[in-house]
């Protein structure tokens, strides 16, 4: 096939994008080296991310979201679940009148503008963690702006957020809400138990699952079990949830999630950053779990990457080539990611070129293990042309958007 620009291409179904925070992106290329000289970890990056956190309004975000979304859109991704908790006013209190539900509208008119599919997943974030020996710790003042008090009070604020939405999205079909869990470290097991008697059976449901030892260590602590078995005690664990990292598992952990049928978002290029570790994603998904991919804080944001990256962790795991077939790490990146969010099947697609210095030779099957978002001649969603060699057909270079932010907000530079 030949592109509009005579570029050879072939067509590619374009990938999906299930584990995102779109504010993250702030800390790219910010967070390997601390004040202090030393590398840091991954409690030490979430206190920069706090900070970022911290100082996000409704109109900052939507610049910032819309050069997130925008480079999602040119690097390839055609629909983005955003995994969101920052829900109040930076003093931890609600947004009221005109300004409603102002950080989550700010999402979706960035999607909007972007012309990316939006599968909001409004996050539970109740308490600030549990410490060592499984005991609550209390919220700090970054994270009261995460918490609507309790599982009524963010039911209630869901249920009005979907209107909202509906409203905004006015039949245009980009526009979807879901749910989240933030993690079993801020919702107790109690609140659980609420969500899962209280929360729309149809709506899809993820939470960050197992992504640090310290995170089963603690649930160990307190409740006897890993976050898996809290979870399963809840009566959460089914084909509809999502467990986003799930790195760290037992084998009983990777048997529960198989036979629930449950999807799990594996994020390679995050975990490889935030040195993570790698999950069992082939056991898990010989289990019967159902494997997807995201980009989760954009220290990389190219599909083909996340692509890569969940075979060849396998192989550095395994010792083994080939743990995922080319057709299986299509899936992921497609299929799977559709599933995690609920979505149903659409004509979005790619054209990759197969005559770049890259992909030149390559098996159209094996473009995953070769191309890079750089080889993406067009991209087209719901219908409409939104992207072309890198450019956004309508919001321009992704680059000059960030650039625009970052000179009026410098206090994120």
């Amino acid at each position: 096939m030949s592109s509009p620009v005579g570029q050879q291409t072939v067509r590619v179904p374009a990938p999906v994008n299930a584990h995102s925070h779109a504010f993250h992106r702030i800390l790219r290329g910010r967070t390997h080296q601390g004040a202090d000289g030393g590398a840091g970890n991954f409690w030490t990056w979430r206190e920069q991310m706090y900070e970022a956190a911290a100082g996000l309004t409704p109109e900052g975000y939507q610049q910032l979201a819309t050069a997130v979304f925008a480079e999602m859109v040119v690097n390839g991704y055609s629909a983005v679940g955003e995994f969101h908790y920052l829900h109040h006013n930076t003093d931890g209190k609600p947004y009221t009148g005109e300004q409603k539900h102002g950080m989550e509208l700010a999402l979706a008119r960035a999607a909007q503008a972007a012309g990316i599919r939006l599968v909001l997943l409004d996050t539970c974030y109740l308490q600030g963690g549990l410490d060592a020996q499984g005991e609550v710790i209390e919220l700090n003042e970054t994270q009261r702006r995460f918490s609507d008090g309790n599982v009524a009070g963010w039911l209630a604020r869901h249920q009005s957020l979907a209107d909202a939405l509906a409203d905004l999205d006015a039949g245009e079909g980009l526009l979807r809400l879901g749910a989240a869990i933030h993690s079993v470290r801020a919702v107790s097991p109690a609140s659980l138990e609420q969500i899962a008697a209280g929360l729309d059976l149809a709506l899809p449901l993820h939470v960050h699952l197992s992504e640090q030892p310290a995170e089963n260590e603690s649930c160990q602590a307190a409740f006897g079990t890993s976050p898996t078995g809290l979870l399963e005690r809840a009566g959460l664990l089914s084909s509809r949830l999502s467990a986003v990292h799930a790195t760290h598992l037992s084998d009983a952990d990777t048997a529960a999630l198989g036979a629930a049928g449950a999807g799990i978002v594996m994020c390679p290029t995050t975990e490889a950053d935030l040195g993570d570790g790698i999950g069992p994603a082939r056991e898990l998904a010989d289990a019967g779990a159902v494997i997807s991919l995201g980009s989760d804080q954009h220290a990389v944001l190219d599909p083909f990457l996340e692509q890569r990256g969940l075979e060849y962790g396998e192989r550095l795991r395994s010792g083994q080539r080939g743990r995922f077939a080319p057709a299986e790490i299509s899936a992921a990146a497609r299929e799977g990611g559709l599933r995690s969010l609920g979505l149903d099947e659409n004509d979005d697609y790619l054209l990759v070129r197969t005559d770049s210095m890259r992909t030149s030779g390559s098996r159209t099957a094996q473009l995953p293990l070769t191309a890079t978002a750089a080889d993406i001649a067009e991209v087209r969603i719901n219908g409409k042309r939104v992207a072309r060699d890198g450019i956004h057909t309508t919001l321009g270079d992704p680059a000059d958007l960030y650039t625009a932010f970052f000179t009026e907000h410098p206090e994120f530079s």
